[in-house]
């Protein structure tokens, strides 16, 4: 894959990952900022790779450190507590389990996406 598909495929990844986190935002602390999303996203998938490199190999703690620092992105992220940043975490992620499935289905991505972990 050249450098320029990886970065569309980043970038489409990205864009479907915000919409997650927008749902979740949208649903848990009524938020309504696409953009704001779409940073959330991008801070969540870096904080994600660098904790994953360094804790992300040790069994069992690892990748729960990794969840909680990404969780931790979406609690400073929107108001509310770490209750609201689960809730918005669990919608994201079903969210875009449901658009990466039925983009799986009609062939037009991989089943993957940037910005919401375990997807």
């Amino acid at each position: 894959m050249s450098a320029i598909e990886s970065l569309i495929v980043f970038g489409v990844s990205l864009l479907i990952g915000a919409f997650g986190i927008y749902a979740g935002a949208k649903v848990v602390v009524d938020s309504e900022d696409y953009t704001y999303a779409i940073v959330t996203a991008l801070i969540g998938a870096i904080v994600w790779a660098i904790v994953g490199f360094f804790f992300g190999w040790i069994p069992l703690l690892g990748p729960l450190l990794v969840f909680i620092a990404y969780l931790a992105v979406i609690n400073a992220r929107y108001p509310g507590g770490w209750v609201d940043a689960a809730a918005i975490t669990i919608i994201a992620w079903l969210s875009v389990l449901i658009v990466l499935y039925v983009l799986a289905l009609l062939e037009v991505t991989a089943f993957d996406a940037v910005g919401v972990p375990g997807v």
